[in-house]
């Protein structure tokens, strides 16, 4: 189990944040602080594993506990929980295992304590990638994709929240991330073999469904994709 911390300003985020966390049977001990001072003073008691920062607090910002974590010998993994995404690139800069936002809901809360945990048992560092939505600059984490679509010289990233477009052609896709467990399935289509739940081989064409979609696998990339998926006992059906 891991330990945390809970740090906000406001005292009712940190109580529905400690609940929330205090209820995953992966979590040890729930620590709470609602001040930078607080929060540096229980980081120095040590026996933390990962801390859950406000960003926007008087005085020390999450920014700023975040940056003197970064500098400690044995860093706790850092989880920023704030209401705007307006900070996430300078988050991740500063080695964020993840960027949750208010409200924080149940199921993407267990996903990061998966990755918190995952990372305690000496898991990689995450691979990130900037994307741009609606003017703001973000960073999503390369293994939420599902699938990936071309979109002539760009590609869409799909996520279970989301879609991002950015500015990167499939081809060049697939050559950089099939060791990361990517494979075409359709001149027009990447998925991440994790995220499929099933193939088909229907009368109006083989399918995969990735994450709740069903998505064309091509005759000429059908071999590989069964191949693929047979290796991850995933077998074609009717």
């Amino acid at each position: 189990m891991i330990n945390v911390l809970v740090v906000d300003d406001e005292l009712p985020a940190v109580e529905e944040l400690a609940f929330l966390l205090g209820r995953d049977e992966r979590i040890g001990k729930v620590l709470r602080a609602t001040s930078g001072a607080e929060a540096m003073t229980a980081l120095s008691a040590g026996n933390i594993d990962a801390v859950f920062l406000d960003i926007h607090m008087p005085a020390v910002s999450g920014l700023d506990i975040a940056g003197a974590i970064a500098r400690s010998s044995n860093p706790p993994a850092v989880v920023f929980v704030t209401a705007d995404e307006d900070h996430a690139l300078a988050a991740f800069e500063l080695a964020a295992v993840d960027y949750l936002l208010k409200p924080v809901r149940a199921e993407r809360l267990a996903r990061c304590v998966a990755r918190v945990c995952e990372l305690r048992d000496g898991g990689a560092a995450p691979e990130m990638i900037t994307v741009d939505q609606g003017g703001t600059t973000r960073m999503i984490r390369r293994d939420d994709v599902t699938y990936v679509q071309a979109q002539g010289d760009y590609a869409r990233l799909h996520t279970a929240d989301a879609s991002y477009l950015i500015r990167v052609p499939l081809a060049d896709l697939e050559q950089q991330w099939a060791d990361a467990g990517f494979i075409r399935t359709h001149r027009s289509y990447l998925v991440a073999l994790k995220h499929v739940s099933s193939m088909k081989l229907a009368a109006d064409g083989p399918r995969v469904t990735v994450a709740g979609a069903g998505l064309p696998i091509s005759r000429r990339h059908l071999p590989t994709v069964r191949e693929k998926l047979e290796a991850t006992r995933i077998r074609p059906h009717a």
